[in-house]
């Protein structure tokens, strides 16, 4: 199999869609302690995605815990029009509802600029040891991270392993600085 894009996001979809429930609890809880490793802890706004559930995506409730739990201001995607995202930050106030995609997004609030973010957690469906990701394909998340500082520290989530290596990377993509599976923290030194 060729590792392009479009191959590894139907293989890794499908890999993910095929998990049972208890391990897809397990290997999310798992990424989550992780995330507790990462050198990530003094900084204050982290951007954090809800994951939808109908593409089997870990489960970000762990994590959202960990962050609320010491303080942190948490920011959620909302997605606007023109496949661009809004940055809304998440208040004890903050509804939450299923979009068209039945993505869980906050219905309003109050938005943040991207570069006032400095963390930032990204939803995937493969990577490889370079750092390079592979998403669903609408650059969502390639045209927000163009829009951060540069020190913004990026960490994807996996639950399963690196690939060698993606194909197709796109002078566009934005690699990741982190990728934490339910093994181990992968670090990039693409910077």
């Amino acid at each position: 199999m060729k590792n392009t894009k479009s191959a590894l996001r139907t293989l890794y979809l499908q890999k993910r869609q095929a998990l049972e429930t208890s391990a897809h609890e397990e290997m999310s809880f798992s990424i989550a302690n992780l995330c507790l490793k990462l050198p990530i802890w003094e900084y204050q706004y982290f951007h954090l995605y809800l994951p939808l559930k109908e593409k089997a995506e870990i489960d970000t409730s762990l994590i959202l815990t960990l962050l609320q739990g010491r303080d942190k201001a948490v920011i959620i995607p909302k997605i606007k029009s023109h496949n661009t995202l809004e940055h809304i930050l998440l208040t004890d106030q903050t509804k939450i509802h299923l979009n068209t995609w039945k993505i869980p997004e906050p219905e309003s609030g109050l938005i943040l600029k991207p570069s006032q973010l400095e963390v930032v957690f990204i939803p995937l469906l493969a990577f490889d040891l370079k750092g390079n990701r592979v998403g669903y394909g609408k650059g969502y998340y390639d045209r927000f991270l163009s829009e951060c500082k540069s020190t913004t520290v990026k960490i994807g989530l996996s639950f399963f392993e690196p690939v060698a290596r993606i194909e197709d990377i796109d002078p566009k993509d934005i690699s990741l600085d982190y990728c934490v599976s339910p093994e181990r923290i992968y670090s990039f030194s693409n910077k």
